[in-house]
């Protein structure tokens, strides 16, 4: 029995799989953040020529 305990506790085959999902958590959390800074700034892009765009029409 204690023989199976040692295999068990030594065995790091899912510690692999565990440390991919981490960093495509880590990922994708900068993307998420990244990509709503990006979206804020487009909207007040296209604001701004929406606006010119009304203005310069009689």
């Amino acid at each position: 029995m204690l023989k199976h305990v040692k295999l068990f506790c030594s065995d790091e085959e899912g510690a692999t799989a565990i440390e991919y999902g981490l960093i495509a958590a880590l990922v994708s959390v900068a993307a998420i953040g990244a990509l709503g800074a990006m979206g804020n700034s487009l909207k007040t892009m296209f604001n701004s020529v929406s606006s010119s765009l009304n203005t310069a029409t009689p």
